[in-house]
């Protein structure tokens, strides 16, 4: 019986990477297909009335022959009913420009709309979308600061989403911090020497150098200072509930020594 292939490896996570996981990845990547008279508004658009219009609910009996990209749109604008145009249009430029090609001008709308009317669209946007927002800065930023700034979110949001996705099985509340001790003999993947609770900095120095660029970038840093700035304000991240951890663990610190071994018994 011949040996499994790279392709049918049971030891892999992704058997038959980096292709099959590349491959899976640009099966997503098609061009948004318009139909006849279909398109993207200008680059000049009106910018200041798309703000000022609501998005209103569509016809709930749609045309049974719809376009690839009416299809989307119409999702797109029954989520943002009650929205404005421009959170709508900003919706549809990031659909675009999430695929291998798009209209010429898609980058450069998508970045006119939050150099001219970004604050308007961060005290409107849900998170969904102000985090889609920044993670497009990453592919179309117009400098290379933006885009520095929108890969640095797109991983941590992306890796945010997968872990706290996962800690929903455990059953505790996102809000609630583990207790006890991790059991001795249960080491981190790849050889990585375990988080030091009471005095480690990953959570900080991983966040630091995303903010202070953001603080001076003019057009994507708002946006990722906005966004962070909610992080800090959550409750329910891994963030806050290692800064409850840590503060615990320091509180046990200074306990006396009978005191502290007592507390930390699971």
């Amino acid at each position: 019986m011949a040996d499994p292939g790279p392709e049918d490896d049971p030891d892999l996570t992704y058997p038959g990477a980096p292709g099959s996981v590349i491959a899976a990845w640009q099966s997503r990547r098609g061009p948004v297909v318009h139909g006849r008279n279909e398109s993207l508004p200008p680059l000049d658009v009106d910018l200041v009335a798309l703000r000022a219009e609501v998005v209103v609910p569509e016809d709930p009996d749609p045309p049974k022959r719809q376009s690839h990209y009416l299809r989307k749109l119409l999702q797109l604008r029954e989520e943002l009913a009650g929205k404005s145009e421009l959170a709508a249009l900003n919706a549809d430029l990031i659909v675009h420009l999430r695929r291998e090609s798009f209209p010429d001008h898609a980058p450069a709308l998508f970045r006119r709309i939050w150099r001219e009317e970004g604050p308007a669209l961060m005290a409107e946007l849900p998170g969904r979308w102000l985090i889609s927002s920044i993670i497009t800065f990453a592919d179309h930023g117009e400098t290379e600061a933006q885009r520095r700034i929108g890969q640095s979110l797109n991983i941590l949001f992306s890796l945010m989403k997968l872990y706290e996705f996962e800690r929903l099985f455990s059953g505790t509340a996102s809000d609630q911090p583990f207790t006890g001790t991790p059991p001795k003999g249960s080491p981190l993947p790849m050889g990585m020497q375990r988080f030091g609770l009471a005095g480690g900095g990953l959570d900080r120095n991983l966040l630091a150098p995303i903010w202070q660029e953001a603080l001076q970038e003019p057009i994507a840093g708002p946006l990722a200072c906005h966004l962070l700035d909610r992080l800090n304000a959550d409750p329910r991240t891994i963030f806050r509930r290692i800064g409850l951890m840590r503060a615990a663990r320091r509180d046990e610190d200074s306990l006396p020594e009978d005191q502290s071994g007592a507390a930390r018994q699971p």
